[in-house]
């Protein structure tokens, strides 16, 4: 089997040294970053991924949260932007201005997730990613949050999923790709599936199988061991991701390898 679209990553030896290289040493050239997520009962995902991208370097950050929260976030987020909250205590339809200026404002948006389970905040959340044109990342609970419309995901150009292995399978169950996936198949196996997802759709997908982390974009994929999968659950790895993306625009994939190496 011809594997020449398979790329094998060391965990402190990264692929594509230019990448770090190029990162901006002036926080003016460093990009802005929009992280959305948190509801009444949660914003750790928020806090965790506001402190990971301003300790890689990003420029601008600024954070929507649901004003509920307005008392309880913690002082070191000095950036956030509060919108209206609904009755379950997540981003209510009337927030739309608010995500709305975030999106006039940054170069990439961060969807961390911890938003509630909300059938008014999916909603929200889907006809922003409808309207959106800049760099999204999409992870944790934030992924279950608009399963809905998975085909909307998938087919976004500038678009990057940092999901586990059980979202991935139904994202291609959504799609009705003719794949099945299975916690007991092969690396090889999955190496292939996202080579030809990715060759199909747009969007670039980072997950954690068999103690690999695999990230793959236009056919090509990048495997890195990897033994911290509480990163990825907490956020940070994803936080990571969209900042080294925000100083390689075009390099999602190269962007995301050379991320989960720093």
């Amino acid at each position: 089997m011809d594997y020449t679209y398979w790329k094998k990553q060391s965990p402190d030896t990264p692929l594509f040294p230019d990448i770090e290289w190029n990162k901006p040493e002036q926080r003016g050239m460093a990009g802005k970053l929009g992280i959305l997520g948190g509801n009444k009962l949660g914003f750790a995902g928020v806090a965790e991924a506001y402190s990971v991208a301003k300790n890689a370097g990003v420029g601008e950050l600024r954070v929507v949260l649901p004003d509920i929260l307005r008392k309880t976030i913690p002082a070191a987020i000095t950036d956030a932007l509060f919108a209206p909250t609904n009755p379950s205590g997540s981003l209510s339809k009337e927030a739309a201005p608010e995500l709305h200026t975030i999106a006039a404002w940054a170069q990439g948006v961060l969807m961390i997730g911890d938003a509630g389970r909300s059938s008014e905040t999916a909603i929200l959340y889907e006809q922003f990613i409808q309207e959106y044109s800049g760099q999204l990342v999409v992870t944790r609970d934030a992924v279950d949050l608009v399963k809905n419309s998975a085909g909307l995901l998938i087919d976004r150009p500038h678009t990057l999923l940092v999901v586990s292995f059980a979202q991935l399978q139904k994202l291609f169950q959504s799609v009705y790709y003719p794949k099945v996936l299975t916690f007991s198949m092969q690396l090889t196996n999955l190496v292939e599936a996202l080579h030809k997802f990715t060759i199909t759709y747009p969007v670039a997908i980072a997950v954690l199988h068999r103690e690999q982390l695999l990230i793959a974009h236009e056919g090509e994929v990048v495997t890195t061991p990897w033994e911290s999968p509480m990163a990825i659950w907490r956020g940070d790895t994803a936080a990571k991701i969209a900042s080294y993306w925000l100083w390689n625009p075009g390099k999602p994939l190269e962007a995301a390898a050379t991320a989960i190496t720093a």
